[in-house]
């Protein structure tokens, strides 16, 4: 693994469309609120463009998407299915958002069963196997609530399965935002038409962060804003956690420095208040607690410019805490980035990247 791939082939991207928008270095940067030396940098790899905010501001003085300019190819799974499995999951999300789906009611005993099979095996970096599993699994589910079996149950379920497994998949794959987008949307409507304030929580999470993935930082705050959280339980502390640090990473995003601090302090203190997640409160699936926020804390170190910050905060963090080995192989994922910006830690770097690899091979 070469740390500096990515930023080699996004450096190389950005100035073909520079080049093609006949637009100079100086007029790029300028309009971008970066220096010459800096944007420069960017373009010959020397530098990572991977802070939100210098990708939407480099997007809008170019006149492009931001996925235009970070558009990477994402390596294939070991069975090489990635591609068939994504088209088989927009399949079957148009198919249930057209009512055209073809299938037969399945026990609702079955379905939690399979539902939390599929959340455990991604939750164990198993990418190919949840390819394999997740269009079945949509489709059952739909198909039996439009036969009218256990709706509310299964709705409910259906919103999780959207947001902690559809989503997260999906980014892992590589695949449109779009696609993202349509699958943050269907889990928004179920939740509506529950009218429950835990599963509206839970659906308000998955449209945030597929609209931030956009960098539509006013729409995500605003599906943040308009959402009446439920009362802090031990169920729902996890949902709670993440939404309030999701408000942090929006506003670092967006450059707006000032409001970053309080929603993390206040997450903080929830868990420190519940603690690690276990069977008894993280009925939610969300693994929220403190070595979680610990982990959210690298990321808007990353995101904020200070990668010094991200590695010492790093370096209080036990990642083999975290029950998930997704979210251990992200904590490699950050610490390598934020070593590969500091003077003579290209070695560490790469190390830690490499662990990263080791847990969660599509990294």
């Amino acid at each position: 693994m070469d740390v500096d791939d990515d930023a080699r082939t996004i450096g190389r991207r950005l100035r073909q469309i520079r080049n093609s928008r006949k637009k100079s270095l100086r007029v790029v940067a300028g309009l971008a609120g970066m220096s010459k030396s800096h944007l420069s940098e960017i373009e010959r790899g020397e530098c990572a463009l991977d802070r939100r905010s210098e990708i939407v501001a480099l997007a809008n003085a170019l006149q492009v998407a931001p996925s235009e300019l970070t558009g990477l190819p994402v390596p294939a799974p070991g069975n090489g299915d990635t591609d068939a499995a994504v088209v088989a999951v927009r399949q079957v999300l148009t198919a249930v958002s057209r009512n055209r789906l073809r299938g037969e009611p399945v026990p609702l005993e079955v379905l939690q069963r399979r539902v939390q099979e599929v959340r455990e095996t991604r939750r164990r970096c198993r990418f190919g196997a949840v390819g394999e599993q997740l269009p079945g699994l949509i489709r059952d589910i739909h198909c039996t609530i439009s036969a009218g079996r256990d709706v509310k149950t299964l709705v409910e379920l259906a919103v999780h399965v959207h947001v902690h497994v559809t989503l997260m998949w999906l980014r892992d794959s590589g695949a449109s935002v779009d696609l993202r987008w349509q699958a943050a949307t269907l889990a928004q409507g179920l939740a509506e038409h529950l009218g429950d304030a835990t599963s509206l929580g839970v659906a308000a999470y998955g449209s945030a962060n597929a609209l931030l993935a956009s960098s539509m930082f006013d729409l995500a705050d605003a599906e943040l804003d308009a959402l009446t959280l439920p009362p802090t339980t031990v169920d729902t502390a996890g949902m709670i956690g993440m939404v309030t640090m999701t408000r942090s990473l929006i506003a670092a995003a967006d450059q707006r420095l000032d409001d970053v601090a309080a929603p993390m302090q206040a997450a903080k203190e929830l868990a420190h208040r519940f603690g690690e997640p276990d069977n008894n409160h993280d009925r939610l699936g969300f693994g929220f607690g403190p070595t979680n926020v610990g982990l959210w804390e690298m990321a808007l170190a990353l995101e904020t410019g200070e990668p010094d910050r991200a590695v010492s905060v790093a370096q209080t963090i036990q990642p083999e805490r975290h029950p998930f080995k997704t979210r251990q192989s992200q904590y490699w994922v950050d610490y390598g980035r934020a070593l590969a910006r500091l003077p003579r830690r290209g070695d560490d770097a790469v190390m830690a990247l490499r662990r990263a690899e080791r847990l969660f091979p599509l990294r």
